[in-house]
């Protein structure tokens, strides 16, 4: 497939950029997706540029919807490729490298997302202490909690906290200098300063702070260069009364593999936990992306499915509804309980009291396509048997417990790349065939009937 000239101006790209602004909303296309750019169009892959700031984030987000949306517009077998834009491409003289490194630091905090406020940021009982800990801290940085340490598993709020934060001082704090950064991105940042001979910049950028955001901090372990960068950093700023703030998936004293002195530091302020939110702070937040997003819902109760169904994490709660919507923008169907049953029972099947067996799901899906077991299971690669047979394992991965080289054995003995190759193979089919959608939903349906029906 030839590149057309001046791709990014062209009708192709106009579209995809309009499915991707249906598919996940104005104000989130706006700040992740609006700057990426087309480098180029090599057989089946679209290359696209993103932000050197931005590159991680998009790319462990939104790779599944950008391919979903290039194939909308360009074909079933496109698939996008992420690059980082030239602004952080460091070519050319080491002088060069070294200003791009520059350039890099001087962006402060252009990575605070603005979505992340306080306003947005949706109160319950698991999580009130840590956002007025938080609130706290930003009306009055260095005074009333420092360092503050917000830790919970993925996806809970604590990022969000973390750039309201931010956010915040950025508006009321008086001028007050405020720098985010990831443990990931404080990384890379001291290696170009080292490379590029220009520590004394990257030491002023994080030193001069006076409000220190970093984000998961777990992934200073093992990083001995790095940590003793951030021991002298936090000290530096701990002494001169200037707030750090950071976030953790565990609790410090559960850092094993990060310096003891290091682990007192994070202890000697407030140690804050964000619990997952109950049924009421989830449909709440659910109604906040709606009403932000500008999503119509025909039917209100869309909220209180994907609640039910989705309990323990925020990020993927709001990862459920974005599905919705997106799986609404490329069928044209309505939003309402039809639709979202349907995405729904792909990702996050209801549970019963027991996940029903590999052996359970071999028998629904060789009765639906009129084959036995054995034939199900065995060596045989025709069409008519090979393309039930992916089904059954990508439902096996996803309704069972078992783990990848249980569910091959369970499959005539094959090995756990082929159990990875039947799922992505579903996976593929689900994005471009809209029927496999039906297909899949129909036989989920079928299992979890089955053994509704065992355990009653």
């Amino acid at each position: 497939m030839e590149l057309p000239e001046h791709l990014e101006s062209t009708a192709a790209w106009r579209e995809i950029r309009a499915e991707l602004r249906r598919a996940v909303g104005e104000s989130t296309f706006e700040i992740w997706l609006a700057p990426l750019e087309v480098k180029s169009l090599q057989g089946t892959v679209l290359s696209l540029t993103a932000p050197p700031d931005t590159l991680s984030w998009v790319s462990q987000r939104f790779t599944r919807v950008l391919d979903t949306c290039a194939r909308a517009v360009l074909g079933a077998d496109v698939r996008v490729s992420l690059d980082q834009g030239a602004a952080g491409a460091g070519h050319g003289s080491g002088h060069g490298h070294a200003a791009a490194a520059d350039d890099h630091l001087d962006a402060g905090s252009d990575t605070l997302n603005p979505r992340y406020s306080f306003d947005q940021f949706i109160i319950g009982d698991s999580n009130r202490l840590a956002h007025a800990a938080a609130l706290a801290v930003a009306e009055l940085p260095g005074e009333a909690y420092n360092p503050l340490f917000l830790h919970a598993p993925p996806g809970l709020g604590k990022t969000h906290l973390l750039h309201a934060i931010g956010n915040y001082v950025h508006a009321f704090g008086d001028g007050a200098a405020v720098r985010y950064a990831t443990v990931e991105a404080f990384t890379n940042q001291f290696i170009n300063a080292l490379s590029s001979r220009s520590l004394h910049r990257f030491k002023r950028a994080y030193r001069d702070a006076d409000v220190l955001l970093i984000d998961d901090v777990q992934f200073l372990a093992s990083k001995a260069k790095t940590e003793e960068e951030f021991f002298h950093t936090f000290n530096t700023l701990h002494e001169t009364g200037r707030q750090l703030v950071v976030t953790c998936d565990r609790l410090p004293r559960q850092l094993v593999a990060v310096e003891e002195r290091l682990r007192e530091r994070f202890e000697c302020g407030l140690v804050v936990d964000v619990g997952p939110p109950d049924r009421v702070t989830r449909i709440a937040i659910l109604r906040k992306r709606v009403a932000l997003d500008r999503i119509r819902l025909e039917d209100e109760a869309v909220l209180e499915l994907i609640a039910d169904r989705i309990t323990t994490n925020v990020r993927a709660l709001e990862g459920a509804l974005i599905r919705v919507v997106a799986s609404h923008s490329l069928t044209g169907r309505p939003i309402n309980l039809e639709l979202a049953r349907h995405v729904l029972d792909e990702m996050y099947p209801q549970s019963g009291s027991q996940a029903p067996s590999i052996e359970q799901i071999q028998r629904v899906v060789a009765d639906q396509y009129d084959l036995t077991v054995p034939e199900l299971i065995s060596a045989i690669r025709t069409a008519r048997i090979s393309w039930p047979r992916q089904l059954a394992i990508h439902l096996s991965r996803e309704l069972t417990h078992a783990s990848l080289p249980s569910i091959g054995a369970a499959f005539g003995g094959r090995n756990h790349a082929t159990v990875i190759h039947a799922c992505k193979r579903v996976s593929e089919r689900l994005k471009t065939e809209p029927e496999v959608t039906g297909e899949l939903a129909e036989l989920t349906h079928a299992v979890l009937e089955q053994q509704g029906d065992r355990g009653r």
